[in-house]
């Protein structure tokens, strides 16, 4: 997978940039209101969501629960021919004593040039459980 062009990678890097940033104004330009989110796993943080709120509030918690630490750096960005944008990133964060050094991917789909889902995939499931438990 290489970093390549496209409207809807070129959205997914700025919403990468937003999220580390906290930059609310942004993911809200960004993201459709009926956003979908499925964060894997089965620690308190795994689940559906849906709704930007819901979507937004989840976001929070990993900043909340991390004291501000957690990261998502995005390594690469794919755009399908069908418009979906594939990225992988490398999560960092502290939390209770722990570290998260773990490697992740996302698949983002697009309704009218805004986010209407995104599904997380960790490398190592185990290790994203331990960290959130």
């Amino acid at each position: 997978m290489t970093n390549v062009a496209g409207k809807n990678a070129e959205t997914v890097r700025r919403g990468y940039d937003a999220f580390n940033k906290a930059d609310m104004k942004t993911l809200n330009e960004l993201f459709d209101d009926n956003v979908s989110w499925h964060t894997p796993g089965r620690s308190a943080l795994a689940g559906d969501r849906k709704g930007r709120e819901a979507v937004f509030a989840q976001f929070g918690r990993y900043g909340g629960e991390t004291a501000g630490t957690f990261k998502a750096i995005m390594q690469t960005v794919a755009e399908t021919d069908d418009g979906r944008v594939i990225a992988t990133h490398h999560n960092t964060a502290t939390r209770k004593g722990k570290r998260l050094e773990l490697d992740s991917c996302l698949v983002f789909e697009f309704k009218d040039g805004k986010v209407y889902s995104g599904r997380e995939y960790a490398y190592d499931l185990y290790a994203w459980d331990e960290f959130w438990s």
